[in-house]
């Protein structure tokens, strides 16, 4: 059975590090098979992963749409079929996980037909992996949208600050606005050296947030991103490895 664990928050969290290192120990301990979602516009969890990406599906939805307003689709092949081809040949193959990035979302005049068949060829995909984790954009629109509608965990990254949680607060709104079914949300709060403030305490509990840990900073895990490394090189005895490797046991044993 398939085990989604997505990862959501306020920009320049450290989300997609988390998920990275999320990866690396799931792929270290053996847990099984494993595929990587960046659903994040941006698209750069193949970057801090160390692997190439040359499409999208955002890429391959524009390109069918584009051909299909121009009659341009090739005769007696179904639109399911090219879809299903294409995402196939742009799922980037690595060491121990494989990756998917979902690109820009949909704009005005998409492809609507496209995007439901989108839908669908991602969560087969999905399913065939043991483990799917999701590096999502601020809020969960791409989780209601766009890749696998059912997450087990969800991990919401913040700073600590009171923006990072009030976001972090509107994601665990979003939640039951968008009817996006989740199993279990908690919170991580990065970069938290100095512990949490009387104000933070209380505006996570205020938001409904399940603290889950605190990470410190990690000037190794700094001079890597400085340097464009990828973030799976980061010693597994830093700071923040060790703190996150506790957490990542506990999800691990959950796992049916």
């Amino acid at each position: 059975m398939t085990r989604t664990i997505a990862i959501a928050g306020k920009g320049g969290t450290g989300k997609t590090t988390l998920a990275a290192l999320l990866i690396r120990h799931l792929r270290d301990q053996h847990a099984g098979s494993i595929l990587a979602i960046d659903a994040d516009p941006a698209s750069n969890l193949n970057a801090v992963l160390g692997l190439p990406l040359e499409r999208t599906v955002g890429d391959i939805r524009e390109e069918t749409s584009d051909k299909a307003r121009a009659n341009k689709l090739d005769a007696g092949v179904a639109k399911q079929d090219l879809l299903d081809y294409e995402i196939n040949l742009s799922l980037v193959e690595g060491e121990g996980v494989d990756l998917l990035a979902m690109g820009r979302p949909e704009g005005p005049g998409c492809y609507c037909a496209a995007n439901n068949m989108l839908r669908t060829i991602v969560d087969r995909i999905a399913g065939s992996y043991d483990w799917v984790v999701i590096d999502n954009e601020a809020g969960l629109e791409h989780l209601s949208r766009r890749t696998t509608r059912d997450v087990d965990e969800l991990i919401i990254v913040s700073d600590p600050s009171l923006r990072g949680i009030t976001t972090a607060a509107r994601v665990v709104e979003l939640i039951a606005e968008l009817k996006t079914k989740v199993g279990t949300h908690h919170l991580i709060v990065n970069r938290a050296t100095n512990g949490l403030t009387p104000e933070l305490q209380a505006a996570i509990a205020g938001g409904g947030l399940n603290l889950l840990a605190t990470l410190p900073a990690d000037t190794a895990l700094a001079a890597l991103d400085a340097a464009g490394k990828p973030l799976v090189e980061l010693p597994a005895d830093s700071p923040v490895s060790t703190a996150f490797a506790g957490i990542l046991d506990d999800i691990l044993a959950q796992k049916g």
